[in-house]
């Protein structure tokens, strides 16, 4: 199943990298700086997850709170209780994704990704390593609770990523397509507003597939996207790639 899900999210990383530059929303840098600086996170992310993440969701896999009935993993009912795990799970990724904007010393590993001045496909991948092993390390809350199998967790993983991959990018979307689109799941235009350099907004939105956490628990932004808004983190810029990876370790 892992390399069902490389194949898939590398499939379609490439399709909406292609596609955001034949139909692209807003106009990119002309500089290639920032994608070698997402590049770079990317790289280490890479070479780091097969040695902790990977590892560390298996042994939380195996040392669950619980076992599961058969039932729960068979016939409809399986795929019943599969759709509810993949729910709870983007619930509880909501609420990480929250802490990471509240709790300071998360903000410092998450403030990376939102350093980023413009957002496309690559912006989905810029993440600080320490951001991305705390998040493995925290999922093994609800792996433990809900006895979760492994193929589950990849589930969710493959469809996470591609979410991220779609709202991250700067694919053009008719709006009445966009608008439909949004009544359910994040689209371009709602992660744009999560990233604008302005904190009331950076502090909004947080949901990553269904829409539905921001309107149940008040987080939705009423801002609607503008091209000309401006990308980050209020008052700071970016940073070069070794910069940015010391970052959360001293001061800014």
């Amino acid at each position: 199943m892992l390399t069902a899900k490389a194949v898939i999210v590398c499939l379609w990383f490439a399709a909406l990298f292609i596609a955001e530059r034949l139909a692209r929303a807003a106009t990119p840098p002309q500089s290639p700086a920032r994608l070698v600086r997402n590049a770079g996170l990317w790289f280490i992310v890479l070479m780091l997850s097969p040695l902790i993440v990977a590892p560390l969701t298996a042994w939380g896999v195996n040392h669950v709170f619980w076992t599961r009935p058969e039932w729960m993993t068979a016939g409809a009912a399986g795929v019943v209780i599969l759709a509810v795990d993949l729910i709870l799970l983007d619930l509880w990724t909501y609420w990480l994704h929250r802490a990471y904007h509240r709790v300071p010393l998360m903000w410092r590993l998450h403030e990376v990704h939102h350093r980023d001045e413009f957002l496309d496909t690559t912006s989905a991948v810029r993440f600080h390593v320490g951001e991305v092993v705390l998040s493995a390390a925290l999922r093994l809350i609800p792996i433990a609770v809900l006895s979760l199998p492994l193929a589950t967790v990849i589930v969710f993983e493959t469809v996470l990523i591609c979410a991220a991959l779609f709202h991250h990018s700067n694919l053009r979307l008719g709006k009445k397509f966009e608008a439909a689109l949004s009544k359910v799941i994040v689209t371009p235009s709602i992660h744009w507003v999560h990233h604008h350099a302005v904190q009331r907004d950076t502090d909004s939105n947080y949901t990553s597939i269904l829409r539905v956490w921001d309107f149940v628990f008040g987080s939705r932004s009423p801002t609607q996207r503008r091209y000309d808004m401006k990308i980050g983190v209020e008052g700071v810029e970016d940073k070069p790639l070794l910069r940015l990876f010391l970052m959360p370790f001293g001061r800014h």
